[in-house]
């Protein structure tokens, strides 16, 4: 319960504000009944307070453009064509920087190059850095949460062709939030890292919107940084190459939807750490030196990398949906079936190889002998940026929607509404536009 943006929502309706002192307190003691009415009523009157002298503030550090299309609307964090707009609006915004792998690249994660000290035969090398938030449905199970967004960030860095160096951490959780969750959460964080052997070395805690925001909800993310020396980025994919898939289990999506759909059982098959693990592998055999790129299937699931893979390297990619579902963990792939879940549009958190087809025995026979489950699923050709699916030898349309599966019984409410896409695209850009300019004003200003 946000008490600041109730209030604001509030006046915007032309509530008389002894009325909204009076829901205020209302609100206030669904929340902490013990605290009494007299309590509720002076922090009713205090965020009041606070909400009329911050209202109708004027200038660039007081104000945005805004696009009138909400983040839900428009799928932000959905992980299907409206997010990915979103972040290449980002990318926009950020511009073009000395990056050797920007955010314009849309990759797993960004990469800088060091500088080389001089020593003879030293070869380049790069800084890789990520971040991923936990997945905000596992606020009730703090240890999945710390778990799976941990193994997240650390797949983002090993896909890069790095190795993952530490760790980082922010959790948030609102007021009313039992101050273990954030040691349960650290705990499943930790747990990953010192499997790993990767350490986490700082981070933060904070409450979520302050004293404004009551309840217990927990957010958070994890970071990781790295160093690579060779670079296994998307745009390395190239025509020619051949796709490779493991065996994928599902993470924090797949855990969500297991939980939420009356399939605990399932969550168990989550807590692996082979995606790591086959990495781990990976980079310390010379066949990493022949693999154009990695990817993990979590952006909108498979249909979602495949494509983003295609519109980064400039290509078009064919996959065979046979040859997928056989790589679908058996138990989850029930589950999924059952709850009529596309298993291509969800998270399944397996490793992608794209390489040239000489490379493919010393990467599926490295596999095999770590008893990572591999196969070839599809191939890399020339032709207009995309993806298609080939089912019974048939091409079939392999673009994104506009949210990943709907994986739990509210995202299949959520996922039936939605505005005239285009209409809010072009909403959602010419806000990107006014933060481009605000920025180029107050660099101005600085410089000046």
């Amino acid at each position: 319960m946000d008490l600041e943006e109730y209030a604001r929502r509030q006046f915007r309706l032309g509530t008389g504000q002894d009325e909204i002192r009076n829901r205020l307190a209302g609100r206030i003691l669904e929340f902490k009944d013990s605290a009494g009415r007299d309590y509720a009523e002076e922090l009713a009157d205090a965020v009041i307070e606070e909400v009329k002298y911050s209202t109708g503030l004027h200038g660039d550090f007081f104000e945005f453009e805004r696009s009138g299309v909400g983040m839900g609307e428009f799928g932000v964090g959905s992980r299907g064509t409206g997010d990915f707009f979103a972040h290449r609006e980002l990318a926009r915004i950020i511009g073009k920087t000395s990056a050797s792998v920007g955010v314009d690249e849309m990759d797993d994660s960004g990469a800088v190059a060091l500088e080389k000290s001089g020593d003879a035969g030293e070869g380049e090398r790069y800084v890789i850095c990520t971040v991923d938030g936990m997945h905000s449905r596992l606020s009730d199970f703090p240890f999945l949460a710390g778990f799976h967004v941990t193994r997240a960030t650390l797949r983002d860095v090993y896909v890069m062709g790095a190795r993952p160096l530490a760790l980082f951490s922010d959790i948030h959780v609102a007021d009313d939030g039992d101050v273990a969750k954030i040691f349960d959460y650290t705990a499943g964080v930790t747990a990953v890292s010192d499997l790993m052997n990767v350490p986490l070395i700082t981070g933060s805690t904070l409450r979520i919107g302050g004293d404004m925001v009551l309840g217990e909800r927990l957010t958070g993310c994890v970071g990781a940084v790295g160093i690579a020396s060779y670079m296994t980025a998307r745009k390395g994919t190239a025509p020619g190459d051949v796709v490779l898939m493991t065996e994928g289990a599902g993470g924090g999506t797949i855990a969500t939807a297991a939980i939420y759909s009356g399939f605990p059982e399932v969550v168990e098959k989550t807590i692996n750490l082979s995606f790591l693990r086959a990495c781990e592998a990976l980079l310390a055999d010379p066949v990493i030196r022949e693999i154009h790129s990695m990817t993990d299937v979590t952006n909108g699931g498979l249909r979602g990398d495949v494509y983003e893979i295609a519109e980064t390297a400039n290509c078009r990619i064919i996959i065979e949906e046979e040859k997928v579902r056989s790589l679908v963990e058996p138990n989850v792939g029930e589950m999924l079936e059952s709850l009529k879940i596309d298993y291509l549009g969800v998270s399944l958190d397996a490793l992608l190889v794209v390489a040239p087809p000489s490379a493919v025995p010393g990467i599926t026979g490295l596999m095999e002998s770590i008893d990572v489950q591999i196969a070839e699923i599809g191939r890399v050709e020339n032709g207009m940026p995309g993806a298609a699916l080939m089912i019974d030898g048939q091409e079939r349309d392999f673009t994104p929607r506009f949210r990943e599966s709907a994986y739990t019984p509210v995202k299949k409410v959520v996922d039936r509404s939605k505005g005239d896409f285009d209409t809010m695209k072009a909403a959602v850009r010419r806000s990107a536009d006014a933060a481009i300019e605000k920025k180029n004003r107050v660099i101005g200003q600085l410089r000046s």
